[in-house]
């Protein structure tokens, strides 16, 4: 009788740690779905909801949700007034245009910088290899305002370069540098370099080296075996690094604002003007979901390349 008690109090403790195992798990995978409910769809409702309302005067300034009158609940019609204001206005649209056109210009200037530097951390060895890594990295421990503020001391009319310039007689009179586009893609090509190195180090890291000896081995010359073997196997690095480049790029608001000049106008910029100053809240929600629907395709190929990398 007391063997069968105890086999019983054992099989019911078991099933308890069994039950409240299962729990925990259940609520630790629901956690990120939980954290993404919260801090991104219920946002990004929101802000959608405020696409479709009418600028008023009055805190917040559109119109709600919902309403009293006469005794009864008003309920909120939307209008795609803001979105109609967009896209008959020839200044959103070379907006637009602008962002996407700074955003590739200078993707594609961070890989042809970036895939040397990370081939040749891949490459390097062990010791020198961390200290490269490291060096990739120390940017991040600067304030990103104070890195773009940097440049202005070094890209200004008597600033650094044109001083250096100057002083060594190859030109006579400063360089105009400041508040034009190179000025931007140098800001963007200089903060967003280690989104790039870092993943294409990941890709070219995993890279067995037999397979260029192997090339080798049958005839293959250095650009040869680079075309062949080296760069279709770092796509997915090139893919990625390239997209965490773009698609942050495409909503810079720092960078124009600090290095560019008024014809240099950015997405970003121009949102966060009918944001704060022109007060009209549903125009710059309508602008952002806009930016946001530019984006949906680079974020689906990154999540793409992200998916296919880790089941690599």
């Amino acid at each position: 009788m007391n063997t069968l008690v105890k086999s019983s109090d054992r099989l019911v403790r078991f099933v308890n740690r069994r039950l409240s195992g299962r729990a925990v798990n259940q609520l630790m995978v629901r956690i990120p779905y939980i954290w993404l409910l919260l801090f991104f769809l219920l946002p990004l409702v929101i802000i959608l909801k405020i696409s479709l309302a009418d600028p008023v005067m009055a805190r917040p300034p559109y119109t709600p949700m919902f309403d009293w009158a006469a005794g009864a609940v008003q309920w909120f019609q939307g209008t795609l007034d803001n979105y109609r204001a967009i896209f008959n206005d020839r200044l959103y649209m070379y907006t637009y245009w602008s962002s996407v056109k700074f955003a590739s210009v200078s993707t594609v200037l961070v890989l042809l910088i970036g895939y040397p530097m990370a081939y040749a951390i891949a490459r390097a060895e062990g010791k020198w290899r961390t200290i490269f890594l490291l060096l990739v990295i120390l940017p991040f421990w600067t304030s990103f305002l104070l890195r773009v503020y940097a440049w202005l001391g070094l890209l200004n009319t008597y600033g650094l370069i044109n001083k250096t310039l100057m002083g060594l007689g190859i030109i006579d009179a400063p360089l105009e540098m400041m508040y034009t586009d190179f000025a931007v893609y140098i800001g963007i090509v200089y903060s967003y370099l280690p989104f790039m190195i870092l993943p294409l180090y990941a890709s070219l890291e995993k890279l067995d080296g037999d397979l260029r000896d192997a090339a080798a081995d049958l005839g293959a010359g250095p650009v040869r075996t680079f075309i062949d073997v080296t760069l279709p196997l770092s796509l997915p690095g090139v893919i990625a690094g390239s997209m965490l480049v773009f698609i942050p790029a495409m909503g810079e608001y720092v960078i124009p604002t600090l290095l560019g000049g008024p014809d240099n106008l950015m997405i970003g910029r121009v949102l966060y003007d009918e944001y704060f100053f022109n007060m009209d809240w549903p125009l710059s929600s309508a602008i952002a979901i806009v930016l946001l629907s530019l984006l949906i395709v680079p974020i689906m190929i990154l999540r793409y390349f992200q998916d296919k990398e880790a089941a690599a």
